[in-house]
């Protein structure tokens, strides 16, 4: 092979055949294999794929940062013609950040929680060189007013946990083009984000890339994003490079089965109305409902004062979907522990069935718990490891007065229904997927045959062909069941494919409240307005 073909004209990165291992008892015995892609000065590359495909491990194979178990067994990996791979690690250390740099998918876990933000960028330009303090001082200014932060000469003193998630970004942002790198890497880097302050990442990337001429390499599994933002697109599935091609060839002619699949999972916003279920019974009645938290006092007597939840009223009929969206803050989530009584309201009503539950101490609410049930966002989080799952999801019922025979068949046949199969009955959270505890907490959630369903953020973590399936589920037991859901989300695109009705939540109240097609394709409410303009690949 000759150095133009290993390496072509204007390639700044070029991966070569690549394989990498997996340690023995892994269900497959690679991370990627033959993995093959150029990456062009000046381009953005979107590489997509469901977890497992080897995104973050090619990432992490070509910053030297894989874990212990894995590693690099074949291939080749050329920066400007030489070969990563072969360095001592001491060369390579020097051009990470200085040559390569990379985004890490939560800045949160990424960022020193004891160091200030220009601690932790100076560290980056400290132990690349930069020996004058004056001159990283300046740099940190000038990194921190590049990225859009505000007041740099406050926000440089600031600590990360102090910072909301997108300006965390944004300071990881800072420190991967600190040394104005020829290569970015981005892992993930809005997956957890809502959708306006995604928009103003992906335009930050790009306005920064364009200024600076930097080669991007973009890893997501929203195609939304792919479209916003991609020159060319990698798609990858269980380690391998299944298509490639640029954005419009992939997104608008899909080659492979998978590319295929994986596109028609992705949600649409809604092209015509449901049928309303106005003839049903009301299951759930809210009125005036407030929340507010407040801080402890401070060394100077101050106490903050938060109004989560401010005056919200619906109502909710047997079988209807509620929508409830907004941005990080706005409400939604600390609603719904309210709805479930998990946090006290300070005002207003819950009528549950006629009944004001609000009211109600743990005592009396006890025999209506059953009623209204909740699936969490984080699964694993919300599942006992120590306990295998025919005892998580029996445990609730039992209490209630269940006998454990009825129980143990109720919760083997709910675990059919979502499609784990009665062994999964005797297993531990840490042996399923993502998307498989997803459905164990779903099925949690039926083992009381509940009328109300509150689903927080129930597949903002999940790939979008197993955000599909999770959702085709929901649909089949709610009608199956004739269930009310409440279902809380920052995925717009999601709302506007399973909602019958939607509020639209922004620092506690509600703006704007209709159906799917009144809030998606004619918002009146400027802030309503505001977070359709920025749903990702929306004119996609």
């Amino acid at each position: 092979m000759t150095d133009l073909h290993r390496n072509p004209a204007g390639t700044v990165l070029a991966v070569r055949s690549l394989d990498v291992s997996l340690p023995k008892n892994m269900e497959r015995s690679h991370a990627v294999k033959d993995v093959s892609l150029d990456l062009r000065q000046g381009e953005i590359l979107c590489i997509v794929g469901e977890s497992g495909s080897g995104k973050s491990v090619t990432a992490s194979t070509i910053m030297g940062l894989l874990p212990p178990a894995m590693k690099a067994t074949g291939g080749e990996i050329l920066y400007k013609g030489r070969d990563l791979l072969a360095l001592p690690e001491a060369e390579r250390r020097q051009m990470r950040g200085k040559a390569i740099s990379m985004i890490f998918q939560d800045p949160l876990s990424a960022l020193n929680p004891l160091m200030t933000i220009e601690q932790q960028i100076d560290e980056v330009l400290a132990a690349h060189g930069v020996t004058s303090r004056a001159e990283r001082r300046r740099r940190v200014l000038e990194l921190l007013t590049e990225v859009g932060l505000p007041d740099p000469p406050v926000m440089r003193r600031q600590y990360p946990f102090r910072l909301s998630g997108g300006q965390r970004q944004r300071v990881m942002i800072a420190i991967a083009l600190a040394l104005d790198p020829d290569v970015l890497i981005a892992d993930e880097p809005t997956t957890a984000l809502d959708v306006t302050i995604q928009a103003q990442i992906l335009a930050l990337i790009r306005q920064l890339q364009a200024k600076k001429n930097t080669s991007v390499m973009f890893i997501t599994h929203d195609f939304g994003v792919v479209a916003d933002i991609a020159d060319r697109v990698v798609v990858m599935e269980k380690g391998r490079v299944v298509e490639e091609g640029t954005a419009d060839q992939v997104l608008r002619d899909p080659q492979h089965p998978y590319t295929r699949r994986l596109i028609a999972a992705v949600p649409r916003l809604r092209e015509a109305e449901s049928e309303p279920a106005r003839d049903s019974e009301t299951v759930l009645e809210v009125r005036g409902l407030s929340k507010t938290y407040r801080s402890p006092f401070g060394l100077f007597g101050k106490q903050r004062v938060v109004p989560a939840v401010d005056d919200i009223s619906f109502t909710l009929r047997r079988g209807e979907t509620l929508g409830v969206v907004g941005e990080s803050g706005s409400g939604k989530s600390s609603m719904g522990k309210v709805l479930m009584k998990l946090v006290e309201a300070d005002a207003g009503e819950i009528l549950l069935g006629g009944r004001d539950i609000r009211p109600m101490d743990e005592a009396a609410f006890r025999p209506f718990r059953p009623r209204i049930q909740m699936i969490f966002q984080d699964p694993f989080a919300s599942l006992n490891p120590r306990l295998t799952v025919g005892t998580s999801l029996t445990a609730g019922p039992l209490a209630h007065g269940l006998g454990r025979e009825e129980a143990r068949g109720r919760a083997i046949g709910l675990l059919e229904r979502v499609g784990l199969g009665a062994a999964a009955y005797e297993r531990y959270p840490h042996e399923f997927s993502g998307g498989q505890r997803q459905r164990v907490g779903i099925a949690r959630a039926l083992m009381f045959e509940p009328e109300i369903i509150v689903a927080d953020e129930a597949v903002s973590a999940l790939d979008v062909s197993i955000q599909a399936q999770i959702l085709q589920l929901l649909a089949e037991v709610q009608a199956e069941k004739h269930l009310a859901m409440i279902f809380i989300t920052h995925d717009l695109r999601v709302a506007s494919q399973i909602c019958d009705q939607v509020i639209v939540m922004s620092r506690g109240r509600v703006v704007e409240a209709g159906t799917p097609m009144q809030i998606f394709r004619n918002p009146q409410e400027a802030y309503s307005r505001q977070l359709v303009q920025a749903i990702p690949g929306a004119d996609w």
